[in-house]
């Protein structure tokens, strides 16, 4: 019966098992140089050919091993467990080749149970460690002795083959140990970012619920004002000046009504297949176009840092939304006159906006695109957060930063996923 192992859990095996290939190299790489040296140095007479032949063919089982791992098969808790157990069984014969549980590197043993308790469900690594007391027990009873006739030089060579299973034990289980936290730290860390985002994805589709009310119900006030405001044009005894007062509070009117219009049309879901691409920059001068008629008397202006042609992007009207409550902030910021700076490369593409202000205060740099923020004149305080959610959903990023004479605001969207050949 196999043990489930949850999803995220499977990338966490797969390094696991990358991680027991790479002791499995060193642990090989170990016991051939004993092998090799042990008749030299250590005037000890093993049997090099059973040993040499038991490395050979762990070596062609690791090798199978990190080939297999190159693959995008499914790895699971059983997988592993059972290369646990092809180790502990070739350290046991190779144990039983040299001397048994006699022979100081006995504590090899250890490691594989060590990378089960790490790495393995409970009943698992339960299995792995009695197999390993059973291969101890049984070494006790079944070895091959080893000939060493001074027993003072033996007691020597027993206490130094300790202290080396030690250190060697010790340095591999550090290592694996030390890696696998490190990826816990990491998966850690990206859970938190996924909870992050959650929470903001749930006051967003909070929000878009409360927008679309909004739209439905704000069609009657504002069908009422576009009708009192033509009678009042029809006036004869108003002047030129109201005349002119009107006319404002009349297109006004109009783009609120489309406004409203276009978020009663958008409160769906708009499905992949029907989004539109478009010139980066004739885009970029559409919506500083729209926005500069609900914002006469802010003042901007369009740069282009490339001689070439913009790229095209995808056009998603959340992006279009993203970009004027950015205008909306710089204008606010300042009277002065609003740079818009449009720069692209291979990668990504650049939107920059930068206004004469103050400057972003040190909460809103920490803060920003994670929850709504104390609002100014007069607005929610949530322009940011949707702001950062829209570009975020499109793969891009917002970076806030402040320049010696104001703030600026970078919109950085990826051209991998949004330009067209």
């Amino acid at each position: 019966m196999l043990d489930a192992v949850p999803p995220d859990d499977v990338s966490n095996l797969r390094l696991n098992l990358r991680r027991v290939v790479i002791l499995r190299w060193w642990l090989l790489a170990a016991v051939l140089l004993a092998v090799a040296s042990a008749p030299t140095l250590l005037d000890i007479d093993l049997p090099a050919l059973p040993m040499l032949t038991a490395v050979v063919l762990m070596a062609g089982f690791n090798a199978y091993v990190r080939w297999r791992m190159r693959s995008d098969e499914l790895v699971d808790a059983n997988e592993l467990f059972g290369q646990l157990c092809i180790d502990l069984t070739a350290l046991a014969i190779l144990l039983y080749l040299s001397g048994g549980a006699a022979n100081p590197l006995i504590s090899f043993l250890l490691v594989p149970v060590a990378v089960a308790a790490l790495s393995l469900p409970g009943r698992l690594t339960a299995a792995v460690a009695l197999l390993a007391v059973a291969l101890y027990s049984l070494l006790m009873w079944q070895f091959l002795p080893l000939s060493v006739a001074d027993a003072e030089r033996a007691a020597r060579l027993h206490l130094a083959g300790m202290w080396l299973s030690f250190v060697v034990s010790a340095a591999m289980i550090a290592w694996f140990v030390a890696r696998m936290t490190a990826s816990i730290r990491e998966r850690d860390s990206r859970l938190a970012a996924a909870r992050e985002q959650a929470l903001r994805d749930e006051r967003v589709v909070a929000l878009g619920a409360l927008a679309a009310g909004a739209a439905h119900e704000l069609g009657t006030p504002l069908a009422t004002i576009a009708v009192v405001v033509g009678e009042l044009e029809r006036e004869v005894f108003q002047n030129a000046e109201v005349h002119a007062d009107l006319a404002l509070v009349r297109e006004q009117v109009a783009i609120c009504k489309r406004i409203v219009s276009d978020m009663a049309a958008r409160a769906g879901a708009v499905r992949s297949e029907q989004l539109q691409t478009q010139d980066a920059a004739l885009w970029l001068q559409g919506v500083r176009t729209r926005w500069q008629a609900m914002r006469p008397r802010a003042g901007s202006r369009l740069t282009l840092a490339a001689n070439s042609r913009a790229p095209r992007i995808v056009t998603e009207a959340t992006l279009e939304q993203a970009l004027v409550n950015l205008l909306n902030n710089a204008a606010d910021a300042s009277d002065a006159e609003i740079e818009i700076r449009l720069s692209w490369d291979a990668e990504k593409l650049e939107i920059a906006i930068e206004d004469a202000g103050p400057g972003f205060p040190v909460e809103v740099l920490r803060q920003a695109g994670r929850q709504p923020l104390a609002s100014r004149h007069g607005g929610s305080g949530i322009g940011l957060m949707l702001a950062f959610s829209a570009v975020e959903r499109m793969g891009g990023r917002i970076v806030l930063d402040n320049r010696p004479d104001g703030g600026r605001v970078r919109i950085e969207l990826p051209l991998a996923h949004r330009t067209e050949a």
